[in-house]
């Protein structure tokens, strides 16, 4: 073998640690719940709906390949992505799939069609209209990814008080909710919830990943969380 065809073989085997640890969907899962912020290992697998045993494996799986990283705090230890480039990777990945693979379109063509077919607001629309203070944006994910990066201006108003908080909210103004992204379901059962109880609400695709991608300035913390 010569020393220019062991270097490709080595070269490569090296690259196919990333797909070989990315080869399992709860794996993919994992990154993107991650691309919202550090988690806990019993957080995401209770997000991932998976065992905490089973996450902790997945976990080391995609330590291993040095796209995450984990720390230790107090009882508990807690994994966030080893660089904003892991995140840029998981996006790309997703809007490769979502280009090259038909299925991807329409399992999610059948699953907005039974939802209502509710239709998405683009980034550039959104920003005209928050800058104008014309819509009332909501961030329907949990409160540690509201505080990890958010939408400048978001109100905090996580998916499960929802039907509390109603009040709260301006019925003159529109809404958009927005949650972890185009396959998010939290925005989509936002925007029901505040449809059937007279609100003008539509959702926005991009979660705080794609919108960091697009180098958008995010905040952090609880200063507009909601009361």
């Amino acid at each position: 073998m010569t020393p220019g065809r062991r270097f490709k073989d080595d070269l490569y085997e090296q690259l196919a640690r990333l797909g070989k640890a990315t080869s399992a969907p709860k794996r993919l899962e994992l990154l993107d719940l991650l691309c919202q912020g550090p988690r806990t290992v019993e957080a995401l697998a209770d997000q991932a709906g998976i065992s905490i045993a089973n996450a902790s494996q997945h976990l080391q799986v995609l330590r291993a390949a040095r796209l995450v990283e984990a720390q230790k705090q107090g009882l508990f230890v807690q994994y966030r992505l080893a660089g904003d480039d892991v995140c840029q990777f998981f996006l790309s990945l997703r809007t490769l799939a979502a280009a090259r693979l038909a299925e991807v379109r329409q399992v999610t063509r059948a699953f907005l069609e039974q939802r209502g077919a509710l239709e998405a607001v683009d980034g550039d629309e959104l920003l005209r209209r928050v800058k104008r203070g014309e819509v009332t944006v909501i961030d329907v994910r949990p409160v540690e990814e509201y505080r990890a990066g958010h939408l400048p201006g978001a109100l905090s108003v996580p998916l499960a008080v929802l039907k509390s908080r109603l009040k709260q909210l301006p019925r003159r103004r529109e809404i958009v909710a927005y949650c972890r992204g185009p396959y998010c379901v939290m925005s989509l059962e936002a925007v029901e919830l505040l449809r059937k109880r007279g609100f003008r609400a539509h959702r926005l695709e991009f979660g705080v990943g794609e919108l960091r991608a697009q180098g958008w300035s995010l905040a952090a913390g609880d200063e507009t969380a909601a009361p």
